[in-house]
């Protein structure tokens, strides 16, 4: 016969039973998460049990579940487990509460249990004000800047927010001292700043977590300035374009361009053209672009040239002797290649460094030496290469190899030159200008016009005497012939004075009465002179 229900009033009996037995009762406390399933224990009896009726406590006790099959569940999401614990399928937070068991068998027991419902943590929201973001979901902050981190979850009770911080290639561990805070910030950002960032919250009733990681990258732009050049590959029909932007993080993106006319030539960082691309002059532009800044990018530009040529065209040396070409390279750009090669005949002979061919090079000016010159081996044309991308040329320099010359006999015979030039001139001088020669002996000897008539007096007074004597002798015998003697006489004065005249002459610079012997004595003071000369030889 199936049990009836009790009576309202029995029930009213029952809750102050219930209320006043509570103390008495074992207690237990149940947590059971919303949408998922529970079993809350009647005692922890595993003996046989009697009838089992559960109760939920609210103002009044609702019945919700009996061993007895005569009264079915209030709900059938209630089931008993065990003939004695209340199973309760999908919670909701309206589950939550005291409930009481109270089993009948030799005497009355309750049993009281407090159900807890837990909820979430749900929908887990983190954000970091960064400068943005990649489009892996990666964000990134530049060097220096503020970051600022929020995290925020649903859940019943709320929940415990932790944030945990992992630097690349180390442990994970909490953002400061156990720090539980929902958000945070960050000044200055700086490069040990830059790892994965874990907010992980927590429901402390049921233990249950969620978790958001979030990666942070710290870039930071260039400090240096921005510069690119050109150079020869390993090939020299290859160029290189290199750009170069450091200190920043991560690599910058380049841009060439060939200007003008903005053509793109390529997008890396290095770049490499062939010698069919180029032209003597063309110019390059490389543009950095950096993603924390500087906004508008930085740029730089190259201008490519061929080489120009300086050499000597003509060289000698001597057999057995050195010699050292030179070949300079101006203009060239990227810097060009220089060699040596032998002959025109068979420039792609190239002159290797030897004992013999010595080569030398400092920055674009290239020396070859010769040593111990061979006319047979050594003479003919060197060729001087210059090559870059762009362009190359060529010098030819003739190198002769002559004997050695006779220093001796060149010497001797340049002694001799001037020598005999000195004469020659000498000579001129003595034939053309005598009068000079006369003064310049005059001033040697100091001699004046006094001394060279003195001289020539006493040289007449020697012959005077010497006519007197041979006139004495002959006296008789040129008496008949005394006015002969005297005609006679009269040149020889003549004579006489002439050499007077001369010397004289001579001293006063009168250089046509030398060359044209006694002229007429036109001057007073000589014809007196004269008179005296022609009475002083005249015979006693």
């Amino acid at each position: 016969m199936a049990a009836r229900a009790p009576a309202p009033r029995v029930l009213l009996c029952l809750g102050a039973l219930l209320a006043r037995g509570a103390a008495a009762g074992l207690e237990a406390v149940v947590i059971g998460e919303v949408l998922e399933n529970v079993t809350l224990p009647c005692g922890n009896i595993s003996a046989t049990r009697g009838l089992v009726t559960w109760y939920r406590n609210d103002s009044e006790p609702v019945f919700l579940l009996s061993s007895n099959a005569s009264r079915p569940p209030a709900q059938p999401r209630f089931s008993l487990v065990n003939a004695s614990s209340l199973h309760i399928e999908a919670l909701s937070l309206q589950d939550e509460g005291n409930y009481t068991c109270w089993e009948a068998l030799n005497e009355t027991r309750w049993f009281h249990v407090w159900l807890q419902v837990a909820s979430g943590p749900d929908r887990l929201a983190v954000n970091v004000s960064s400068t943005g973001a990649l489009p892996n979901g990666t964000r990134f902050a530049a060097r220096g800047s503020r970051v600022d981190f929020g995290c925020a979850s649903s859940s019943r009770p709320p929940p415990l927010v932790e944030w945990w911080f992992q630097a690349p290639g180390s442990r994970p561990e909490p953002f400061g001292s156990n720090r539980t805070a929902s958000g945070f910030s960050l000044i200055l950002m700086s490069p040990n700043l830059q790892g994965n960032y874990t907010c992980r919250a927590r429901n402390p009733l049921s233990g249950r977590q969620r978790s958001s990681t979030t990666e942070l990258l710290v870039y930071a732009p260039p400090v240096s300035d921005l510069e690119c050049w050109a150079e020869m590959s390993p090939s020299p029909f290859l160029l290189q374009l290199t750009c170069r932007w450091d200190g920043g993080y991560p690599d910058p993106n380049f841009l060439w361009t060939e200007e003008p006319g903005g053509v793109v030539v390529g997008t890396s960082k290095l770049e490499t053209l062939n010698r069919s691309q180029l032209s003597d002059g063309q110019k390059f532009k490389c543009v950095g672009s950096h993603i924390a800044g500087p906004e508008p990018g930085a740029s730089c530009m190259v201008q490519i040239r061929s080489p120009s040529l300086l050499s000597e065209p003509l060289k000698t040396c001597f057999v057995g002797g050195n010699v050292t070409l030179t070949c300079l390279v101006s203009g060239a750009y990227p810097a060009a290649k220089i060699l040596w090669l032998r002959n025109l005949t068979q420039p792609e002979v190239v002159i290797q460094p030897s004992s013999h061919y010595v080569i030398s090079q400092k920055g674009q000016s290239s020396t070859l030496t010769v040593r111990n010159c061979s006319q047979a081996l050594d003479e003919g044309y060197y060729v001087c290469q210059a090559e870059n991308p762009v362009g190359v040329r060529e010098a030819a320099t003739w190198l002769s190899v002559k004997e050695p010359l006779n220093i001796v006999g060149i010497v001797g015979t340049i002694v001799s030159l001037l020598l005999l030039g000195l004469a020659i001139v000498s000579g001129l001088l003595l034939y053309y200008s005598p009068v000079l020669c006369w003064k310049l002996g005059s001033t040697v000897r100091g001699q004046d016009m006094g001394d060279v008539m003195v001289l020539v007096d006493e040289e007449e007074e020697a012959e005077e005497e010497e006519n007197a004597a041979e006139e004495e002798e002959e006296e008789e015998r040129e008496e008949e012939e005394e006015a002969a003697n005297e005609r006679e006489a009269f040149p020889k004065e003549i004579h006489k004075h002439g050499r007077v005249h001369r010397v004289t002459a001579l001293v006063n610079g009168n250089l046509d009465w030398m060359a044209n012997g006694l002229p007429p004595l036109q001057d007073e003071s000589s014809e007196q002179q004269s008179e005296l000369v022609r009475e002083e030889d005249r015979p006693v």
